[in-house]
């Protein structure tokens, strides 16, 4: 198989020719389809995150190998089955589920992959994703049918989609009319407006520091959208929603955008943590306790999350975030867009033969 992959970390994405997986046992080989450039592909690209203080936590030190075909949101077409695979036939196009753990401890089992403690094997991080021709899914039921839904749109909602399903699904129950803010205006956030709309909501806050994403917040459906750029963001917040609010979904979480978002809340208000941007938050431990706050992590979602997102998405309800599709050898090109902010909504790269 061709894989357009890390080689070392910072330095140009390479084309290499790498053996096509034979899939064993309950596994299923698919030929890549679509797969979506994701701002985590950065962060493992440049083979670290940010913890703050000037400290680092290594990829390398978490079992990240090079070299490695990135790539986690990925949609392909069954070519080969293990001997064990049932459920799917060759030819089936699926949204592949990448958020792999060890398959066998009571989360894995659960269906709930992402919070496995025994072993990370996420497509994309740990083992090859879907900057690839070929990628191998570990069971039948990590794959989901996209039904009638764009495959290039289906394959975001592997990441993309379902962590701010799973972020928002943690601020719930809300009223409709109760303001939840979302720090960030690319594509997890705009997956997120939209998200929200098809859930009934309608009060929704964008913060961006770019005047042009805020502006595409409020055409995908924001309620007001305010800049998340320099002092007095928190005040600037508080001031739209007509008050403290409820719940902050920081789709950033650097150490400014949680400042302001753990500031903007209001008392029983929850702040959930969901980018990677990196830094540190200094927490006032009285305060924590005196208006009963809560901070929460949110880590991507689980396959349960994946199959019912797909099912807002077939219901109509659900509208489609800007996807712009580029061939799949321009994979470097694409990363290097992203990182310099110059996408809008998500990158998909689509296979020559898709």
């Amino acid at each position: 198989m061709r894989a357009w992959a890390v080689v070392e970390n910072g330095a140009p994405l390479k084309e290499l020719e790498l053996p096509t997986p034979e899939p064993k046992g309950t596994e299923v080989l698919l030929e890549t389809t679509h797969c979506g450039v994701c701002h985590s592909d950065l962060h493992i690209w440049e083979g670290y995150y940010d913890l703050g203080g000037g400290k680092k936590m290594s990829l390398k030190d978490r079992g990240v190998t090079l070299p490695l075909a990135m790539g986690h949101e990925i949609v392909g077409r069954v070519v080969k089955l293990g001997p064990d695979a049932k459920g799917v036939k060759v030819g089936d196009l699926r949204v592949v589920y990448p958020w792999l753990g060890c398959g066998e401890c009571p989360a894995c089992l659960a269906d709930e992959d992402n919070m496995c403690t025994r072993a990370a094997r996420s497509l994309g991080v740990y083992q090859n994703g879907g900057y690839a021709t070929h990628v191998v899914a570990p069971h039948p039921r990590h794959l989901v049918d996209p039904g009638t839904v764009d495959p290039s749109l289906a394959a975001t909602y592997a990441c993309s989609g379902i962590t701010v399903f799973s972020a928002i699904k943690k601020c719930m129950p809300m009223a409709p009319d109760d303001p939840i803010v979302l720090v960030g205006a690319g594509g997890l956030g705009l997956n997120a407006i939209a998200i929200l709309r098809a859930l009934g909501h309608k009060a929704i806050i964008s913060v961006d520091v770019s005047a042009e994403k805020r502006e595409g917040a409020l055409a995908a459906g924001a309620s007001a959208a305010v800049d998340g750029a320099g002092e007095g963001v928190a005040k600037r917040i508080i001031d739209a929603a007509g008050g403290p609010v409820g719940a902050v979904i920081d789709l950033v979480n650097g150490t400014a955008t949680a400042r302001f978002s753990f500031d903007a809340l209001r008392k029983g208000g929850r702040l959930v943590q969901v980018g990677l941007f990196g830094g540190e938050l200094y927490l006032p431990l009285p305060i924590m306790a005196i208006r009963a706050l809560t901070v929460q992590g949110s880590y991507v979602g689980t396959v349960k999350d994946l199959r019912e997102l797909m099912a807002l998405a077939q219901g109509g309800n659900l509208k489609a975030l800007p996807v712009e599709v580029v061939p799949q050898n321009q994979a470097n090109d694409a990363l290097m867009r992203l990182r310099d902010g110059r996408v809008a909504g998500r990158v998909v790269l689509r296979a020559e033969a898709a």
